[in-house]
């Protein structure tokens, strides 16, 4: 009876290993670690997926990819090397099936690379961030919003379903949404920002400037004299742009649906009225035009 209840027992801490052993596998998680030196090239291309990068790797990237079920079922996955550069490729395995949708809920790609690195991203469902980094930044989503840290490089951003988060740049930055607002801190670069669904908000840009929005208002400063001309146009909402003191612009601002106003001094030329205002800010320089079709335009002082 002993060696009976033995057996038994033996089989039951069997079964306990087996199921523990299932566990520790997690066949929704799967990572991978790259020995790397500082300036390559890491490339992400995923499908309904998140996408979220880190700094401060010492000479690896770690890839750890999250989700729901059994991924290697789920997606054709595919980690390669060359050099310094590292790609990850994911690609749904059943297309359009309502299995496929319920198991890929909530997947996470997270990414730890070094700090100076350039980064390739993109997603067809998920939202994008990129934590501080020293290098140029590539993102491209259909269906997320777009954050970004303090970049020490050049930013190209696009996503037609979210908004757009910059706290910084050195470089140019060109950025893109159909279906949110756009935040921009400060950038020395030029700057390049549009949108058909929401506002812009872009504190400081220290190099040439375009805005654009079909859906809200533009708030925007100019901290340094740019030698390109500028533009900021709405058709949904106010203008108001705050300029460093000192700064020449030849000015051309226009409302169709409000006034325009100045606290600077802009010497006039031709017709003026309510919602019009051409002339020389200081000396002249680089053309700032202003155009809404649905508010006020407003120039004011940059205060730091």
């Amino acid at each position: 009876m002993n060696k009976k209840l033995f057996a038994l027992s033996c089989f039951c801490l069997f079964l306990l290993a087996s199921a523990s052993g299932a566990l520790l596998a997690a066949p929704g998680q799967i990572e991978k670690t790259f020995k790397v030196a500082p300036g390559g090239l890491l490339t992400v291309r995923a499908e309904r997926a998140s996408i979220e990068v880190e700094s401060g790797g010492s000479g690896q990237v770690i890839l750890d990819i999250d989700g729901r079920g059994d991924l290697e079922d789920l997606f054709d996955i595919r980690f390669s090397q060359a050099g310094n550069d590292v790609t990850l490729e994911m690609e749904a395995r059943r297309r359009g099936s309502r299995w496929f949708n319920f198991g890929n809920r909530g997947l996470k790609i997270r990414a730890l690379v070094p700090s100076r690195f350039d980064v390739d991203l993109k997603t067809s469902g998920g939202s994008i961030s990129v934590d501080d980094l020293q290098g140029e930044v590539r993102s491209a989503t259909s269906g997320g919003g777009l954050t970004f840290g303090r970049i020490d490089g050049t930013v190209l951003g696009r996503t037609s379903g979210g908004s757009i988060r910059l706290e910084e740049s050195s470089g140019q930055v060109d950025v893109h949404t159909s279906g949110g607002s756009i935040e921009i801190a400060r950038t020395q670069g030029s700057v390049t920002a549009k949108t058909s669904g929401g506002s812009i908000r872009i504190e400081e840009a220290l190099g040439r400037l375009e805005a654009r929005t079909s859906g809200g208002s533009i708030t925007a400063g100019i901290g340094t004299q740019p030698e390109e001309d500028c533009y900021l146009g709405t058709s949904g909402g106010n203008i108001t742009v705050h300029l460093a003191q000192g700064l020449g612009f030849d000015v051309d601002a226009k409302a169709s649906g409000g006034r325009v106003t100045s606290d600077l001094t802009v010497t006039m030329r031709g017709s003026i009225g309510k919602g019009t205002l051409r002339g020389r800010l200081n000396q002249g320089g680089p053309k700032l035009t202003l155009r809404t079709s649905g508010g006020g335009i407003k120039i004011r002082e940059l205060e730091h």
